[in-house]
């Protein structure tokens, strides 16, 4: 189909690479139709609005991707309004840093259940409908800790690991029926992730882990933050990638949005010894400080 005559569902539409994908998409191609799916109804209808304004039809659908009723009813408002959906973009996500064994059992929960299980509802409910109309795009938004795991984000890594695998045996059975997925992998991006993380951590872990034996890491948290944030892409910059993604006859299986981002995962996935990659990844969280914490108390003890 002509891409305006399309008709695609983005998931974490309110903020972020999902806003600016939105807006980008209206402005490329007068007259496409947009779902919009975010928790927030006021942040949805500012970016709608601008949408509309630049030529879109769109709707917006308030969706919580934790609740799997609130996520099979999306499904069946863009269906209801426009008849199909053409390319489907699960971009909705968050993350959350800390070591596994002080992250609450409700949150681990909830990080799989908007990160995965919310994106597996919303897959299951559209399949059958682009089946029908002969085919379609699944665009899964995973990211480079999809196939880099690291210290305090192993509950995020984990989630989108889950994705990364979803992709692909998506893709290995949906091929029959025209419907292709293709997986986006950004990097750092300045979007409110980080500002998320930083909350979540307050929230959930006591004195933000500060009393906790990893004391050293959370420490350093934030001189972290300033690192990765110079390091970051901007929402338009992902954006830009994932429509290639939409816009090619056949999109390739996975997109790395980051600089450097293929080679990094070639050195820590293929070329370098694990045990180097774990030392890395340990420097640059300071899980080395962590151990000497540990040592120093033991000793004092």
């Amino acid at each position: 189909m002509n891409p305006s005559e399309q008709v695609v569902l983005i998931t974490g539409a309110s903020a972020g690479i999902g806003a600016a994908l939105a807006k980008a998409l209206a402005h490329r191609w007068t007259g496409i139709r947009l779902v919009l799916a975010a928790r927030s109804q006021d942040k949805l209808t500012h970016v709608a609005d601008q949408c509309s304004k630049a030529g879109a039809e769109v709707i917006t659908v308030p969706t919580d991707m934790a609740d799997v009723a609130q996520v099979e009813a999306l499904a069946q408002t863009a269906i209801a309004k426009f008849g199909r959906v053409d390319v489907l973009v699960n971009n909705a996500g968050y993350g959350q840093m800390g070591p596994i064994e002080l992250i609450p059992a409700a949150a681990v929960q909830r990080q799989f259940q908007v990160n995965v299980l919310g994106t597996i509802a919303l897959i299951q409910a559209l399949t059958p409908v682009m089946r029908s109309q002969g085919g379609g795009k699944i665009i899964n938004v995973s990211s480079l800790a999809g196939r880099i795991a690291f210290p305090f984000g192993g509950l995020y890594s984990a989630s989108k690991f889950a994705l990364e695998a979803l992709s692909d045996s998506l893709r290995r059975e949906l091929s029959p029926f025209n419907i292709q997925v293709s997986v986006i992998e950004p990097g750092p991006v300045s979007t409110e992730f980080f500002d998320v993380i930083n909350r979540e951590v307050d929230d959930k872990i006591p004195n933000g882990g500060l009393n906790s034996p990893y004391r050293a890491a959370f420490e350093n948290l934030e001189n972290l933050d300033k690192i990765t944030r110079r390091q970051a892409w901007t929402s338009e910059q992902v954006a830009k990638v994932i429509i290639e993604a939409i816009r090619v006859p056949r999109p390739r299986c996975r997109y790395v949005a980051a600089t450097a981002g293929d080679l990094t995962i070639f050195m820590m996935t293929k070329l370098l010894p694990t045990r180097l990659v774990d030392l890395f990844w340990q420097k640059f969280y300071k899980i080395d400080l962590v151990a000497k914490d540990w040592k120093n108390q033991h000793k004092a003890g």
